[in-house]
């Protein structure tokens, strides 16, 4: 029976249709709770609340577990916005039981209405330490039918069942408790005296900036476990900015540094290792250093085309001789004499896209310019790296594709520059194409771009074994990994995540045994087992409130208009679903370990 179609709430109006057999919030659900002898379970939540949306489509679409709810259950669906003291009652309850407490509400009662068990989201496989919603459903049932008035009195055999229910099973990714040992490994061979990571305490060992490594120590989620992480990368990043790696005239820094103290530079400038510094500023919230980099991949690097170059030499021709690093050792004005160092104008795919990433990324806490760029770059890979069959290819040089076929990190980097892309724009359009990408290597249970990889190599059995190393750059699947955890944070669906897990979980003994050369990978491990935030701001881009949301630490900061939210919603992208203007005003939707927060109007509240 259907008894939520004609409901006044088009949230409950919008479950009508699931295989639960709902009730609305009245006695009939708890009288009949009493004549079945079952307990009841209270979903709270409402129109604009992603997480609610999420569980729906995970839980409540899903017939078996519509199965267990109907048999052993009753079911009532509550809008909190039509029932406020009904939410109030159940928030207050569930605070015995979680800390986070939020919407998705989810609530376990007796039929007298005395509430035993409370909890927020639930995900539909375990996600530790998060049980999957079925084994809670199961522990729930069996506590009522096996041990009733412990249960009744304090509902501690239930909390033990969950605990053990949330357990990660064998073949799970690591769990923080594994990771945090990897990461204090990390912070222990910080050069304590020069910053950074030194291979040894000779001044003549050189060193490298390792931007995956210093993203992961930045990960918000160690910053109990690990306190010195973060300040380890802040230390790394202001040694480097002070010292000779960095170029104080063009902006951006060189490819590695001879010497301990970051002095006699190697001076050539890579994509790779400035997009990344650019992330890593930002994260430091060094503001200054990231628009230094950025300017540097757009003044010096991007090509009239817009595709971004993948490096400059280190090497140019002063007074008719080459010269190993004498143009950027000149001072301004004598650079403007100067004819500056080739470019290696070879348009690589993947490394285009950690550019996107991080000019739209930058971009929105900066310059619009930045945004402009990123956009412009993405525009003419997609025009110049994409075959005829619609496949990726490696690189383009002069808008001329290579026959090479795209990598794993090629599908990946550019899908993750696409979404960094959408969240600056707000442009559907970026996402979908996208998440189109990632959906291109999603293929007969595995995980591989189109064509299997490099032909001669298959031909000749000579394909690359083993777990790749993050150096300059996130590997293929580190990379790959992240953009398939970007795609599920934005709604776009379960699958997404479960294909960042089996990455990982392929490369965690490797990783977690030698973390310093995979970083990206073990922050990809981090973000599997850290509950997401994801900040949405509807209605005009230069809000206050706007502007406060580009400065909020989080997984997701979008800012679109109502317009754009639709079309993210309606591509799919279910954290963009309900969310509106709420009277014409800029509205923030702040979602956080798995919970929503009310809308706001008021920027302090993103604090």
């Amino acid at each position: 029976m259907n008894r939520l179609a004609d409901a006044s709430s088009p949230y409950l109006r919008a479950h009508a249709d699931n295989p639960v057999a709902w009730f609305p919030w009245g006695p009939e659900a708890f009288a009949l709770a009493a004549e079945r002898d079952v307990p009841v379970m209270v979903s709270i939540g409402y129109s604009t609340c992603h997480w609610c949306h999420v569980m729906a489509r995970e839980s409540f679409q899903d017939p078996e577990t519509a199965r267990i709810l109907n048999d052993g259950f009753v079911s009532i669906k509550v809008d909190r916005e039509e029932h406020p003291d009904v939410d109030a009652a159940y928030l207050d309850a569930a605070s015995a039981f979680t800390p986070h407490l939020g919407w998705p509400l989810t609530v376990f009662a007796g039929p007298d209405g005395r509430v035993f068990y409370a909890g927020t989201y639930f995900p539909p496989q375990p996600r530790p330490p998060l049980p999957s919603f079925t084994q809670v459903l199961a522990a729930v049932r069996e506590a009522w039918t096996e041990r009733r008035a412990e249960v009744e009195s304090t509902g501690s055999a239930l909390r033990d069942a969950l605990a053990q229910a949330a357990a990660a099973p064998v073949d799970a990714p690591p769990s923080l408790d594994e990771i945090v040992p990897a990461v204090a490994q990390i912070v222990a061979r910080e050069d304590r005296e020069y910053g950074g990571f030194a291979a040894g305490a000779a001044l003549e060992t050189p060193k490298f900036p390792n931007t995956p490594v210093l993203r992961l120590l930045q990960h918000p989620a160690l910053a109990e476990a690990v306190p010195d992480a973060a300040d380890v990368a802040a230390r790394a990043l202001a040694a480097m900015t002070a010292s000779e790696l960095h170029d104080p005239v063009d902006g951006g820094f060189f490819r590695y540094a001879t010497r301990r103290d970051w002095t006699v530079p190697h001076y050539e400038r890579m994509l790779t290792d400035n997009a990344g510094l650019v992330e890593v500023a930002l994260a430091a919230g060094d503001e200054g250093a990231a628009t230094d980099a950025a300017r540097f991949l757009v003044d010096v690097l991007q090509l009239p085309s817009g595709g971004i170059a993948a490096a400059q030499d280190s090497e140019s021709v002063i007074d008719g001789a080459r010269s190993e690093g004498g143009y950027y050792r000149a001072s301004a004005a004598e650079r403007a004499e100067l004819a500056p160092p080739a470019l290696d104008a070879k348009v690589v795919t993947g490394w285009n896209g950690l550019a996107i990433a991080a000019l739209a990324a930058v971009g929105m806490r900066t310059d619009p310019r930045f945004v402009e760029a990123a956009r412009w770059a993405a525009d003419a890979v997609l025009e110049s790296n994409v075959a005829d069959d619609g496949t990726l290819r490696r690189a383009s040089l002069d808008e001329i594709r290579s026959a090479a076929p795209a990598t794993l990190e090629d599908y990946g980097g550019l899908a993750r520059g696409l979404l960094a892309l959408a969240r600056a724009t707000g442009e559907a359009a970026y996402a979908d194409r996208a998440r189109a990408l990632i959906d291109a290597c999603l293929r007969d249970g595995g995980i591989h771009p189109p064509g299997g990889g490099d032909p001669v190599l298959r031909a000749q059995g000579m394909q690359p074994q083993g777990v790749p190393s993050d150096g300059a750059s996130p590997s293929g699947p580190s990379v790959f990994a992240a953009a398939a955890l970007d795609l599920w944070r934005l709604g776009a669906g379960e699958r997404y995540r479960d294909a960042a897990a089996l990455l990982v979980r392929a490369a965690a003994a490797t990783a977690l045994a030698t973390p310093i050369a995979h970083g990206a990978l073990l922050e990809v491990a981090v973000g599997l087992v850290a509950a997401p935030r994801q900040v949405v701001v509807v209605g005009e881009p230069d809000a206050e409130i706007a502007e406060a949301a580009r400065r909020v630490s989080a997984d997701v900061v979008a800012v679109v208009s109502p317009a754009q939210a639709q079309a993210l919603a309606d591509a799919d992208f279910a954290l963009f679903e309900g969310k509106v203007a709420q009277d014409g005003r800029a509205t923030a939707y702040d979602c956080r370990a798995f919970t929503c927060a009310l809308p706001t109007t008021d920027p302090a509240q993103l604090a």
